[in-house]
Formats: structure tokens, C-alpha cells, sequence
């Protein structure tokens, strides 16, 4: 499984900070993202988070 922080990012442009794990991955597959980037999500811990560097620092250890 492998995916870019990049690709993570784009299949999140303009969804609204706070938002939990469950937002993320709908958000993402509203906007058509990969089924790559839905597993990085999925994976994602169970927690708010409050912006896209917060996405990217859990998303660092895939």
C-alpha cells in the first residue's frame, strides 16, 4: 500500500477542520479519491483532527 502524502492531501482539499476519522474517509470518497488513499484513512487512529498537518503527521508512519 503505498500512496503519497500529496495524493492524501488533494483527496482532502477544502474539507473543514475539525473533523474525525469517519469525515476524513467520507470526504474522500465524496471527492472520488483512490482506493489507495481510503486504506491510508482506514488506518488512520480514531480522533479528531484539527488540520492537514495533523493528517500528515499520522499518515508519515505508512
Amino acid at each position: 500500500m503505498q500512496t503519497s502524502p500529496i495524493e492524501v492531501q488533494k483527496a482532502l482539499k477544502n474539507i473543514d477542520y475539525p473533523v474525525n476519522k469517519k469525515q476524513l474517509i467520507a470526504h474522500a470518497k465524496k471527492h472520488n479519491a483512490s482506493s489507495k488513499v481510503i486504506e491510508v484513512l482506514e488506518d488512520l487512529p480514531e480522533k479528531e483532527y484539527t488540520n492537514a498537518a495533523a493528517v500528515s503527521k499520522e499518515f508519515q508512519g505508512k
